[in-house]
């Protein structure tokens, strides 16, 4: 044999050979299960609010994950202290200490304007929350307010935490309105009292809505404070009947018999917070289940 036969012959032995090799399969897609974005959106109702505390305690030992808050009025004040700590023990320690006279300083009288001017609460927030600016916060938050001159809503998702807090409890005759992002704001019920729109334009897939203002029986009226506060509430309540169909699950404490402002009943209005989230905790439960399967079967099949 030529040794030109003999390289020919040893190099189609060498392909064969490499032909014969396992072809290595490709490395196999790891899909990442999906999950989805909850928010919380709060609703506001003045010292009937801090059933907000009891929900939000519920949640967080059911271990139902939180991962945007949107809050009007009272909401946004517990909202904000809530996703600056994300601890409920945190958020319980503080509610118990909070009276009237944190949040109304009845000394300061502005005539032309309202009645409160609103500095206590900013003093507060400022107090007991431990960042000064919402983009800090460990859960992304906003606080819903109105454009007095034009009557829109208005979302405050960035800058002083204490400011996005006090325009939003901003309760027109109650508090002077707020000048802020060159803006004349008030409370934020006026035009939105259960946010849910809010949750859903910042891309909440599962929104849990909390309304504190409704199923107001017997209320008693005894000064221009409760006229101003129930005036609004009760304007809120009726926008939230139509926003809130919007939401997922529903969660209402039952504290419409109470004052808004009888922070001396916080303890109760807690306490009826938790009742009702957790007869909701099944529902909630479902819904997270319903979108896992749903989504993650959809990104199986994909190839």
């Amino acid at each position: 044999m030529s040794r030109h036969r003999l390289k020919i012959t040893w190099l189609a032995i060498a392909l064969f050979v490499l032909s014969c090799k396992a072809v290595t399969p490709a490395p196999e897609t790891i899909i990442v299960p999906k999950k989805p974005k909850v928010a919380l959106v709060l609703g506001g109702g003045a010292a009937r609010g801090l059933a907000h505390v009891g929900v939000i305690r519920v949640l967080e030992q059911e271990k139902i994950p939180i991962d945007l808050i949107v809050g009007t009025s009272v909401g946004s004040l517990i909202g904000a202290v809530y996703a600056s700590h994300a601890n409920s023990f945190e958020l319980e320690w503080e509610a118990f200490k909070v009276t009237k006279d944190d949040i109304f300083d009845f000394t300061i009288i502005s005539s032309r304007m309202g009645t409160v001017k609103g500095d206590r609460i900013e003093e507060f927030v400022n107090k007991v929350v431990p960042v000064k600016n919402i983009e800090e916060m460990r859960i992304p938050f906003a606080a819903v307010a109105t454009d007095l001159n034009t009557g829109e809503m208005v979302v405050i998702d960035k800058g002083p935490v204490a400011k996005a807090v006090h325009a939003s409890s901003a309760i027109p005759g109650v508090f002077h309105p707020v000048n802020y992002l060159n803006k004349t704001l008030v409370d934020g019920g006026v035009v939105n009292n259960v946010a849910v729109d809010v949750a859903r334009q910042r891309g909440a897939d599962i929104v849990i809505a909390v309304d504190v203002g409704g199923n107001i029986v017997n209320y008693e009226i005894n000064n221009l404070f409760d006229i101003s506060l129930q005036a609004v509430n009760i304007m809120g309540n009726e926008i939230a009947r139509f926003k809130i169909k919007g939401s997922d699950v529903i969660i209402a404490p039952q504290v419409g018999d109470i004052g808004m402002l009888e922070f001396e009943q916080k303890k109760r209005c807690m306490n009826e917070g938790i009742a009702a989230t957790q007869k909701a905790v099944p529902l909630i439960k479902n819904k997270i289940d319903e979108w896992l399967r749903k989504n993650n079967a959809n990104a199986a099949k994909q190839p």
